[in-house]
């Protein structure tokens, strides 16, 4: 008889919050993507294709809407003939083999006329408030190639090679938030739909993907006329658009404390729930072993030329045997199975192994994990006000409570601040250079902000504990991003990485993989520690048949026969 509960907690920030740990995240229940598709089922969204205007050269314009309950959304699509040596990932590209917008709405003729001038030139191009997102895409073009030639002869593509990359097309940038005069979030997050974090991006590479399949299919009938083959539903639903992602949406993570707080705090929330299941029944045991057993399938397809995710990946698939052991000599019906197993993964599975564990044991239980869903978005202002009447005193144990760990650490090494974030004057993006080798100290933006922390607590410990901060920062402003932070901490203590962001052995991928795995991403693919490719939606329904009954576990492949 089980008298009283073990005393589980959520894992604290000090933990979660490595770098190394959050470069070994995946997607789970609470993922954006998947979010976006259980509602759509829910609510028994509608989708139609009202224009497809592409021409026997594969250019032209096409039109998909999503109808909702209250409104309709449209992606606009623009099919361009691009040259091979025009082609490149680089955010720097300017011309590509595809551009899109998500329309608020339906468009009018003289809608798509204005965006047919604007949206192919992306950057250089400027959109209105009716449209929600900017993008792009290039294809992937040995498998296109192979796909269209495939169709056209009558036949069905190789499916090892589907496999082997995933997608027929991988978008190099997905804009929204008001970029480039697109509608900002702030009038758009109080309609339900768009609530959860980067749902409007999310809704317009699931279209995209809709559009890339009727793409490659118009051009091989294009080529194989009346004898073409339809690809098959099976084979175009391991399909996923591919996605580009390099050091522009690192510091995002630092930028948005609270947001990212948000994120990681409704994941150990649910994890904590779990655990604190005193009995699994049969059903949730069944499908917890049906996910692990698919997502081991899905792991043994996890490829990369990445020497550091090789051996990641590695670890990954002896952990999930180690795993895999385990469960079968588990007593789900014994106290608290769910917190016995995430104990004994501390000491026994790697980083990988142990967030795919707290993913996967999230599965069985929609009922307490999806509404934490609704507590992910930010809803603070842009800018939080500084308390300029807290104390210094308390001020200081702020910082001591998120980044007392760096305070022994060695300021002056150069491996401690070897590196520098900067924005590049050509593109307006991100960028981390050598701050002993490049001259751009000057240009550093504030995103180490664990070095900034032991500064203004060394000029704080100067004044007394009584004293206002405001007084302090009246003569010392460079500090005031710092006292912000602190007291942002007080609301979201999982807001700040626990590692240094300027270090020689920094690895910018691990926040690219923490943010990617709350899209939803699978299958990262680190091309060098700054970027980063990654699938989505693979394995999804598309909009004709998306279900209730498959809008949620897509994620695991299915198992053979």
């Amino acid at each position: 008889m089980i008298t009283s509960a073990p005393q589980i907690k959520r894992r604290p920030p000090s933990e979660v919050m490595r770098l190394e740990r959050l470069g070994s995240l995946h997607q789970c229940r609470l993922s954006f993507m998947r979010v976006l598709l259980r509602r759509l089922a829910a609510e028994n969204w509608q989708f139609s294709r009202p224009q497809f205007e592409i021409d026997e050269t594969g250019v032209g314009f096409a039109v998909y809407t999503a109808t909702g309950p209250e409104r309709s959304y449209s992606l606009v699509a623009f099919a361009h003939d691009l040259p091979d040596e025009m082609r490149s990932d680089r955010v720097i590209a300017e011309a590509w083999d595809a551009t899109f917008t998500l329309f608020d709405g339906v468009p009018s003729a003289a809608d798509i006329d204005r965006l047919r001038q604007n949206v192919p030139l992306q950057e250089a191009g400027r959109i209105s408030e009716k449209e929600l997102s900017l993008s792009r895409a290039n294809r992937s073009v040995r498998l296109w190639d192979h796909v269209e030639s495939a169709l056209a002869s009558g036949e069905q593509p190789d499916t090892d090679a589907i496999d082997q990359v995933g997608y027929l097309m991988r978008t190099t940038a997905v804009y929204g938030s008001g970029k480039f005069g697109a509608a900002d979030r702030e009038t758009l997050c109080s309609r339900e739909e768009l609530f959860a974090p980067f749902q409007v991006e999310m809704l317009s590479v699931y279209l995209t993907r809709a559009f890339v399949l009727d793409l490659v299919q118009h051009m091989a009938r294009v080529r194989g006329g009346a004898t073409t083959a339809r690809l098959d539903h099976s084979i175009a639903q391991r399909l996923g658009i591919g996605n580009s992602t390099g050091l522009g949406m690192a510091p995002y993570v630092i930028n948005h404390p609270v947001l990212f707080n948000n994120w990681i705090m409704a994941r150990e929330e649910a994890i904590l729930q779990v655990r604190l299941v005193v009995q699994a029944t049969d059903d949730a045991t069944a499908v917890f072993k049906d996910r692990l057993k698919r997502s081991t399938h899905s792991v043994s397809c996890w490829t990369s030329k990445h020497t550091i995710q090789m051996k990641k990946i590695d670890a990954l698939k002896r952990d999930l045997v180690h795993l895999s052991s385990r469960v079968e000599e588990c007593d789900f019906q014994s106290p608290y199975p769910w917190d016995q197993l995430m104990t004994w993964a501390t000491s026994h599975l790697s980083s990988e192994g142990q967030e795919l564990l707290a993913s996967l044991i999230l599965e069985p239980y929609p009922d307490l994990v999806d509404p934490l869903a609704n507590s992910m978005a930010d809803t603070t202002p842009a800018v939080a006000s500084i308390d300029g009447a807290m104390p210094i005193g308390e001020v200081n144990k702020l910082l001591e409570v998120s980044f007392g760990w760096a305070f022994d650490l060695d300021w002056q090494s150069p491996h401690n601040c070897a590196r520098a974030w900067y924005v590049s004057e050509e593109k307006l993006e991100p960028r981390l250079g050598e701050r002993f080798e490049e001259p751009i100290a000057p240009y550093e933006q504030p995103w180490a902000p664990a070095r900034d922390a032991v500064q203004a607590f060394q000029a704080l410990k100067q004044w007394p504990e009584t004293c206002e901060v405001a007084e302090f920062l009246q003569r010392h402003p460079e500090h005031r991003h710092t006292i912000r932070r602190a007291q942002l901490g007080r609301a979201a203590p999982y807001g700040e990485i626990r590692d240094n962001t300027i270090s020689s052995d920094v690895l910018p991928i691990d926040m690219l993989r923490a943010k990617l795995s709350f899209f939803g991403a699978t299958h990262f693919d680190p091309r060098s520690d700054r970027w980063v490719r990654i699938c989505m939606f693979a394995g999804a329904p598309y909009p004709e048949t998306l279900s209730e009954a498959n809008a949620d576990d897509w994620v695991y492949p299915e198992l053979a026969p």
